[in-house]
């Protein structure tokens, strides 16, 4: 049954990492893979549950004090239970990222309704292409940290469309946007995905994570923006017909005022939930729900005498929330989470541990994967792989998780499907693989590469 679970996964996985072959949206894939496990362990997977596991042991003793335990029960019944259990333990874990990723989309997609991102946007009129390069490369990296790397490229892809009209440099920035957001994201808890699941279960925390990835983070943008300089020469000529960023959604009564007003107000609401943790010690998905209810009330107020205001509020941010990316995640966690119950996550880390010792390689080994298949189950396993340790480097905050935070954040950038911003500046621009492979891949490596020896110079000081 073990080899049972391992193929299946492997299966589902080869299917969201070849979406783009298959045709076949990694969602449907994701959702096949998490219900296909569980389903297998309750069937019989559950015999691989050893009675020695911390968690089984803590279940069972948890049923005597309570009195729910018949003493004629079996240990297979037990561990029918403790399989069920298990299950709504990991569905309330991950209700906790899906309504966070929810809140966090809703917010960002309020703020493109009102065109609020074009505060940014409207305010760059350089054409000098080394110039350009490095101003919308610091602006996507910083605006990730404080949004998301995905709806950051999906803004700044936008925004190049404005300002350069020749599609095969306008590709070249866009490789450059990706590793800028990915990077960003990789600093801050909410700027990425893997970022915030280790910040949600407790691995990192958010002052130190800010602290101490921000200059490697940074080193990964330099390094390949310093190269590219060298590339990249001249003017650039703006197209005469520009597409600005979110027109389609663009309404004659949203005000030059309303537009700041919401895009201050949302991007505050964002920037409030790492605080509003620190301050209650509540989960994040509280504080993130807390800011779309005051960003809602904020819109109905602004837009309460408007007759089209409806078309301005959080639910219709709401219907344009890619859902299918969240029941990706729901689907990949579910998985994940189903083989770290029955113990073969477990002895994957004995395995990693007999022949890979180091963590910092073994992290730049999982930032390698990240470029070949997505980020998120590989953090999610290495989550279930190793505990939070009381001290060491498997501690929270300590250098494996750390480490793990970047690699798996900026690893993404060496392949243009090994991301989410990747995969959606593909989408926007057309970018063929093999192009990324040529003329960014490498310079994504070296970023890599620098980042991370940056962070080991770090913790040896």
């Amino acid at each position: 049954m073990e080899w049972l679970l391992i193929i299946v996964f492997v299966l589902g996985y080869l299917a969201i990492a070849f979406e783009h072959s298959l045709k076949i949206d990694k969602a449907s894939a994701s959702l096949i893979l998490g219900v296909s496990i569980w389903t297998l362990i309750i069937l019989g997977g559950y015999h691989l549950i050893s009675t020695e596991q911390t968690g089984f042991r803590i279940f069972t003793e948890g049923l005597s004090i309570q009195h729910k335990l018949d003493p004629a029960a079996g240990t297979e019944h037990l561990k029918h239970l403790y399989v069920e259990h298990g299950l709504l333990e990991l569905v309330g874990e991950v209700a906790q990222i899906l309504f966070f990723l929810i809140g966090a989309m809703a917010i960002v997609e309020v703020i493109d309704l009102h065109n609020g991102f074009r505060v940014i946007t409207d305010r760059i009129t350089t054409t000098n292409a080394v110039k350009l390069l490095w101003l919308l490369s610091f602006i996507t990296f910083f605006l990730s940290a404080a949004l998301d790397n995905l709806t950051t490229t999906i803004v700044m892809v936008s925004l190049l469309r404005k300002l350069i009209e020749d599609q095969h440099k306008r590709w070249f920035f866009a490789g450059m946007i990706v590793i800028a957001a990915n990077a960003g994201g990789a600093w801050s808890p909410i700027g990425d995905v893997t970022t915030t699941m280790l910040w949600i279960d407790g691995q990192i925390s958010e002052v130190h994570i800010m602290k101490e990835l921000i200059l490697p983070s940074l080193v990964s943008l330099i390094v390949p923006l310093t190269v590219l300089s060298f590339i990249l020469k001249g003017e650039l000529k703006r197209p005469v017909f520009a597409d600005i960023p979110g027109a389609r959604h663009q309404k004659p009564d949203v005000t030059p005022g309303q537009s700041t007003a919401i895009f201050a107000v949302g991007i505050g609401c964002l920037l409030f939930v790492p605080l509003f943790k620190i301050l209650t010690h509540l989960p994040p998905f509280m504080g993130m729900l807390l800011s779309l209810g005051v960003l809602w009330i904020v819109t109905e107020l602004m837009h309460k005498r408007n007759e089209h205001g409806h078309m301005l509020s959080v639910i219709s941010g709401l219907r344009r929330v890619d859902m299918a990316s969240v029941l990706f995640f729901l689907g990949i966690l579910l998985a994940i989470g189903g083989l770290q119950l029955v113990g073969i996550l477990s002895d994957l880390a004995l395995f990693l541990d007999s022949y890979i010792s180091d963590i910092y390689v073994l992290n730049l080994i999982i930032g390698i994967l990240s470029a070949i298949i997505d980020n998120v189950p590989l953090v999610a396993a290495a989550q279930g792989m190793y505990e939070i340790a009381a001290s060491g480097p498997y501690a929270s905050d300590g250098s494996f998780w750390t480490m793990l935070a970047f690699c798996a954040g900026t690893g993404g950038s060496m392949l243009i499907i090994g991301s989410a911003a990747g995969v959606a500046a593909m989408g926007l621009e057309k970018i063929h693989f093999g192009w990324y492979l040529k003329h960014i891949s490498w310079l994504a490596l070296l970023g890599y590469l620098g980042g991370a020896g940056i962070f080991v110079l770090m913790q040896s000081i």
